[in-house]
């Protein structure tokens, strides 16, 4: 049994705000640990207190320089192997190289497979991840696999911060998403939308457009719903089209706001009241730039899914009364 033994959270480089305040919620210190880089761009780990059979959490997301942290989290799970831990948790809040989970033309590489391989050889006994790209990346482990949802928060937020959410429409971007749309637009009681991206020719550089195949968004508060924001184009392309279409108000709640090629001055720019993105990435960069920008607090759901795995708990009710009667926290 785990619980016999203390948690020890750990963290590189990727996101050290997210795990502080994890362990402030848990009221566990961080394992202090120095994890910097050599001249030639090798990463050197040093962890400073003993994980000897302890049950040990380390805390990485895959965010901006997705390959150096992903280097350091394996290189972390290997320290921590190596050092005799009893278990090792990889708590992942956006997972690298998620989108390219299929081998979608010719000779591409699945290389989600390869990231959850190089994790199983590190060391890695059970991986924590949140709003995977595709729920069947769970299955590319052999381990266990606790992918966290967004959607209680997303909910909760809607409820309490958008005027007149009981007159709105759940909009999904593409097909992928239809989904993930549809289970929030039942549980909302409202309708749902699904819009369709085409090329206006055949060319690779013709001109791109949407259009709604289902559902009416007109003088309706539309809420776009999606798992990732990175260029911004699909989120351009979708809110003019809801506005074209007589949307009266326009919200996005994409979960990973990696906005990495993306001029925040073109957010606000765009037809719409407010983009709303999780702190799985962090966004201080970003808000400073952009007054429509919303971030919300995950830190309660991952420091609860680390309890209850530490005690031997159940997670799936993380997503039932413990979700409905959290207060969303805006950063």
């Amino acid at each position: 049994m785990y619980h016999n033994n203390s948690i020890r959270i750990l963290t590189g480089n990727s996101h050290p705000e997210l795990a502080q305040t994890v362990t402030e919620r848990l009221n566990v210190p961080l394992v202090p640990c120095t994890v910097k880089k050599f001249s030639n761009g090798e990463i050197n780990v040093k962890i400073s207190e003993s994980v000897r059979d302890e049950d040990v959490f380390i805390i990485q997301s895959g965010c901006q320089d997705a390959n150096d942290n992903l280097m350091e989290l394996l290189i972390l799970i290997s320290a921590c192997k190596t050092a005799s831990a009893k278990r090792i948790t990889a708590v992942i809040p956006s997972f690298p190289y998620a989108r390219m989970d299929k081998k979608d033309k010719s000779r591409a590489p699945i290389t989600a497979k390869l990231v959850a391989n190089m994790l199983v050889v590190a060391g890695c006994d059970h991986v924590i991840t949140m709003d995977l790209h595709a729920s069947q990346i769970q299955g590319f482990f052999d381990i266990p696999v606790d992918n966290l949802f967004s959607e209680p928060l997303m909910l909760s937020y809607i409820k309490r911060s958008i005027e007149g959410w009981k007159n709105s429409i759940i909009v999904s971007p593409d097909a992928g998403g239809a989904k993930r749309a549809t289970a929030i637009a039942d549980k909302l009681g409202v309708e749902f939308a699904l819009i369709h991206r085409k090329r206006d020719g055949k060319a690779v550089d013709a001109p791109e457009r949407m259009e709604i195949l289902v559902g009416d968004v007109k003088d309706k508060v539309a809420i776009l719903v999606d798992d990732m924001i990175d260029t911004g184009a699909t989120l351009s392309l979708a809110t003019k089209t809801l506005h074209e279409k007589g949307a009266k108000a326009i919200y996005a709640l994409i979960t990973h706001g990696l906005l990495s090629e993306i001029n925040m001055n073109a957010i606000e720019r765009l037809p719409i009241d407010h983009l709303v993105v999780t702190n799985t990435i962090p966004q201080d960069k970003h808000k400073d730039g952009c007054s429509k920008l919303t971030v919300i607090d995950i830190s309660p759901t991952i420091a609860e899914s680390i309890r209850r795995t530490h005690n031997g708990e159940s997670i799936s009710l993380l997503f039932g009364e413990w979700a409905d009667s959290g207060n969303v926290e805006v950063l």
